[in-house]
């Protein structure tokens, strides 16, 4: 699924170290972490009616990558929330609002890997975008990718760092196969996650979902194991194969960028009855509430500050 340009990012105003620059003037150094070696961590944000959605998760789990990456300094949850602030202040932003916000060891004396060339501090880059949430609320086609999730004793999964080549090359397999996105298994052949969300499957009423043995620690599929607590729906997490979510009843993804979508194709098979289960519409319908009462408030309102 292509996402399409919105016009109202034409002249987006970008944050780069406290930096608000129209986005086509926006630099990050040629020196910097992020462009030497892919040396960055990031966290994908959502703003809902001037609040964002779990913001002190993602902070934490940012600050969890960075110091798993030994970031010699890293700002503080008050520091980043007030540039992100400013970003959607000079943006004018309040709703439908995605941000993108990456953290780099920042600008090296010169070209190397080592992090003892990164003497200035960590870059800090605030990216606010108007945007929808990215899937189709009809159903989205999935294909299992030959391209494996990395074990903890790999490259560490806890970790969400910038190097995202295991998902780019997973979703060029989905794109050459016209499917929307790519199932990715670990090692031992159970389901990890998609190139870009968790994976969830229905069967027998109870909602399942595989452990984050091989892929991040989702904010999003968090929040539904909790809207589950909440409400008693049964759940568990466990070790999941292919076949487990080809015969499923229901199936859908989660993540910050597409919120809750359903799953009704994989590798060829119609999942369910081919489109959105119920399960899957109460949760999703559990989930908006979730993002209309709760939320960190960040900034007010156009009409009310102007």
């Amino acid at each position: 699924m292509l996402q399409t340009f919105n016009e109202r990012n034409r002249d987006l105003i970008v944050n780069i170290n406290g930096r608000l620059t129209h986005r086509n003037e926006a630099a990050v150094s040629p020196f910097d972490s992020a462009v030497q070696g892919g040396d960055a961590v990031w966290e994908g944000l959502r703003l809902y009616r001037g609040r964002i959605f779990r913001l002190t998760e993602h902070l934490d789990r940012l600050r969890n990558s960075a110091l798993a990456l030994a970031f010699a300094s890293i700002p503080s949850h008050d520091d980043i929330t007030r540039e992100i602030r400013r970003t959607l202040e000079a943006n004018r932003m309040f709703d439908g609002v995605h941000i993108r916000l990456t953290l780099t060891r920042g600008v090296k004396l010169t070209s190397g890997m080592d992090p003892r060339l990164n003497q200035s501090g960590p870059t800090l880059i605030v990216l606010a975008e108007h945007k929808a949430p990215v899937y189709s609320t009809g159903g989205l086609t999935l294909v299992t990718s030959s391209v494996r999730r990395f074990p903890p004793d790999c490259l560490d999964p806890k970790i969400h760092h910038n190097n995202l080549l295991q998902s780019i090359l997973a979703k060029i397999e989905a794109n050459a196969a016209g499917a929307d996105d790519a199932v990715m298994l670990d090692m031992h052949g159970f389901v990890a996650e998609t190139n870009a969300t968790h994976l969830f499957a229905i069967a027998g009423g109870v909602l399942r979902t595989p452990r984050t043995v091989a892929c991040p620690e989702g904010i999003t599929r968090a929040t539904v194991l909790e809207l589950c607590h909440r409400h008693d729906i049964a759940h568990e997490v466990t070790d999941l194969s292919l076949a487990e979510f080809y015969r499923a009843d229901e199936v859908f993804c989660t993540g910050t960028m597409g919120e809750l979508a359903a799953v009704t194709r994989i590798d060829g098979r119609r999942i369910g009855h081919g489109e959105v289960g119920p399960v899957t519409r109460r949760l999703s319908m559990l989930f908006r509430a979730l993002t209309e009462q709760e939320g960190t408030p960040v900034v007010d309102s156009p009409v009310e500050s102007a």
